[in-house]
Parts: C-alpha cells; structure tokens; sequence
C-alpha cells in the first residue's frame, strides 16, 4: 500500500537475480548444462520502501517534495530478505533550508 513520505522507511533488499546467458546462435551444451548450474546471483538494493503488496516492493533512491529518481520494482518471489536499515521517525528528519548563503544572485 502506498505510504505517507514521512513513513518511509529506507531499507536493504537481498534477492535473487533472474538470469541468462549465451551468445545468439548456437552455443556449447555442455558448457550451458555445466552454467545451468550455478546459483543465480543475490543482489542488494537500498532505497526508500514506498509500496510493497504480495507480489512486489518498490524502491526509491532519492525523493524529494515533489520529484523522485526511477523506481525500482523487485518481485517478492525473487526477495531472501528485507533489513530495516534506517525506520524514519521525526527526530532524523532534517528541517528544510531556507536563505542558503552561498547562492548566487
């Protein structure tokens, strides 16, 4: 469910990367049976965990008031785990800025 900005939490999600390999053509088979094999690779995502349901988790690595980078969607069956990193409460949130000194005229 989506969240209020002031409940986001930034976390770290650990998963299982899909994956695949080969050159187009044919390839050796021993060489993909023996690759067919090996574990697929966990990967760490860190951002903001602004939505996350039964079937994915959507990570932000940056927000602001009214712009945001790109969003990352991880499947939750790809997911080994889910780490807390940083629970937003109002004693780490920075006031803004106003009148910045060093800006030019």
């Amino acid at each position: 469910m989506p969240r209020k900005s002031k409940e986001y939490q930034i976390v770290e999600v650990l998963w299982s990367d899909a994956e695949e390999k080969g050159d187009t053509g044919w390839n050796d088979i021993k060489e993909m049976l023996q690759y067919a094999k090996k574990p697929c690779p966990i990967m760490k995502s860190v951002g903001y965990d602004v939505y996350r349901d039964k079937d994915h988790i959507s990570l932000l690595s940056t927000i602001g008031p009214d712009e945001c980078s790109t969003i990352e969607k991880i499947p939750i069956a790809f997911v080994k785990s889910i780490i807390v990193l940083s629970p937003v409460t109002p004693s780490n949130i920075l006031p803004s800025r106003t009148g910045n000194k060093n800006t030019r005229k």
